[in-house]
């Protein structure tokens, strides 16, 4: 159990942190400095503790959980309730004696062993020498899980082209999201192409497309355009109708907390309300974002 963790102040004016709403800013310092965190960055974090310690209702949790395990700086695991912070290793140094000896016996604690043998990876891809050879890894079941593992992924790697293609091939060029990301974003590679079909499962191609034009009026990448999907989807907002309703709400609302008309109201550059301007609004009016 750590007694103090410390927070580098360049950590507010890291891109991934600027883009971030106040909920998950505060969310993410909480997974860094709450009280069970441990020197390896993997510990036991039950999700009634986050609830206890945040105010959270179970709900919000497992959203915010979610969210960062799909911006990719967490893993979570519901049998064993251990968390892993992905980046911790890389802003946290190792090389200590008494660190490296602490952090060896937190590695033996871990339940979850794909974790360690993640850690493991990780800390030599950032140069740090630890004796990792006395850590049971669980190799036995390891191979067994990772050869289903494997047969899982060459099923859903089949699943996944087919539902590519079949994107491809039902939707127009101008609202193919999978075209969409390729002329405008660049390569798509398999983790983002993935990302792409359940989005377009969840919320249909047509949203995915918004999306990603408003996260390129933005100058943002495929991050961004989650981060609006996310939001339409916590405002049951499922349709380009509704989208559109969305924008022109705000901007009467936003017209009448400054006091103007619509015919005095200047609009961004794109004619489209940002995700930033639209929850800066909400905090100043102190209206519910996200649901406690």
């Amino acid at each position: 159990m750590a007694l103090f963790r410390q927070v580098q102040t360049s950590f507010w004016q890291d891109g991934f942190v600027l883009e971030l709403t106040p909920e998950e800013k505060y969310f993410y310092i909480y997974l860094m400095t709450n009280s069970k965190t441990a020197q390896c960055g993997i510990y036991e974090l039950p999700k009634r503790v986050i609830e206890m310690d945040t105010g959270y209702n179970r709900e919000t949790v497992d959203k915010l959980l979610q969210r960062f395990i799909d911006y990719g700086k967490i893993l979570y695991n519901e049998s064993t309730r251990e968390i892993m912070l992905i980046n911790w290793i890389k802003f946290n140094k190792l090389n200590s004696p008494k660190v490296k000896a602490c952090i060896l016996k937190e590695l033996n604690e871990i339940k979850h062993k794909p974790f360690i043998k993640m850690f493991s990876t990780l800390s030599i891809q950032y140069g740090y020498s630890i004796d990792t050879l006395s850590i049971d890894y669980g190799e036995e079941e390891e191979e067994e899980e990772e050869e289903e593992y494997k047969n899982k992924r060459k099923i859903k790697e089949e699943e996944q082209n087919n539902k590519k293609n079949e994107i491809e091939l039902s939707s127009d060029t101008v609202n193919n999201p999978i075209h969409f990301y390729e002329n405008n974003f660049g390569v798509l590679n398999p983790f983002i192409a993935e990302d792409i079909i359940k989005w377009c499962e969840d919320a249909g191609d047509e949203l995915v497309t918004e999306s990603m034009k408003r996260a390129l009026s933005q100058n943002k990448q495929w991050a961004y355009a989650v981060k609006i999907l996310v939001t339409w989807k916590q405002r049951n907002i499922n349709s380009m109708d509704a989208v559109l309703a969305d924008d022109i709400s705000f901007k009467k609302r936003k017209e009448q907390s400054n006091g103007r008309s619509s015919n005095n109201s200047r609009p961004n550059s794109t004619g489209l309300s940002t995700i930033e301007e639209q929850e800066r609004f909400i905090e100043e009016n102190r209206l519910p974002f996200i649901k406690r």
